[in-house]
């Protein structure tokens, strides 16, 4: 990756982190540790490698993605209005009555998502559907899942990891958001998860594991997915709830907890150093 692209990208990113700031204070409520952690990933797959045309959301042949973890909406409403699918005026009407920005992706009345989400747990089976109807129909596009690490304690996502194996489905790449936290406290004192890497393997799948935050380690993991045939891809990526605002990071607090003016001023003056 050049550097004016990556500069490019950091720039994005940035600003993704501050909308999703501005939007859950306005909203003053939300989800932002799990928000933050994934915008690198985003980021990269919006604005460097999905075949995607906000004049044209429906193609046939665009790319997919899911949220599995569909409480992260703002980290995906960010990237769209940033990606140019909306005005970025939208985001301030975040969870509020009428608004088509509601607290999970709603497939029906936001542009540029591919599928509603929110029940934990779910996103990967969509995915497999799009990425096997790709296949039947001979299709060339690619679907990406976005996964939080504490979801990978439901059972429906290894039923999921299981499928996608066994139809081959290497048009497929997900994502695990490997932040260590969800809403109770760290995930190996609720319920440990580890060892991903192990797991995944052990289902058939391609294992990589990468800094989430790390933009070029990103573009090395999906040009690496996409050269593997006959399975499908699950790139690890290590991430900090809450990046970017010191305040925030590695604290499960703020999994579910939007913050207040004062806290939205701190955490933006951070970000603007960023």
């Amino acid at each position: 990756m050049d550097k004016d692209t990556l500069d490019c990208l950091k720039t994005k990113a940035k600003n993704i982190r501050k909308s999703i700031i501005n939007m859950l204070t306005e909203a003053k409520s939300g989800h932002p540790g799990g928000s933050l952690s994934g915008v690198e990933i985003l980021t990269y797959l919006y604005f460097k490698e999905m075949n995607i045309d906000p004049e044209e959301q429906y193609k046939s042949d665009r790319d997919r993605f899911v949220l599995s973890k569909g409480h992260g909406a703002p980290l995906l409403y960010g990237t769209l209005a940033e990606r140019g699918f909306f005005p970025k005026e939208e985001l301030m009407k975040l969870r509020k009555i009428n608004s088509m920005l509601q607290g999970h992706p709603d497939m029906k009345d936001t542009p540029g998502v591919d599928m509603s989400t929110g029940s934990l747990g779910q996103g990967l089976s969509a995915a497999n559907g799009m990425a096997l109807s790709g296949k039947l129909d001979k299709k060339g596009y690619r679907v990406y899942v976005l996964i939080g690490d504490g979801e990978l304690q439901e059972g429906q996502i290894w039923e999921a990891a299981m499928t996608a194996a066994h139809y081959g489905l290497d048009n497929i790449t997900a994502f695990i958001d490997n932040n260590g936290l969800q809403i109770d406290g760290f995930n190996k004192d609720v319920m440990n998860v580890e060892p991903i890497k192990d797991k995944w393997k052990a289902f058939g799948w391609h294992t990589i594991n990468i800094d989430g935050h790390d933009l070029e380690q990103i573009e090395n993991a999906v040009e690496e997915a996409k050269s593997v045939k006959g399975r499908p891809t699950v790139i690890i990526a290590k991430t900090v709830k809450g990046k970017g605002v010191s305040f925030m990071e590695n604290i499960a607090d703020w999994h579910g907890v939007a913050p207040n003016k004062e806290q939205s001023e701190q955490a933006l003056k951070e970000l603007e150093v960023v």
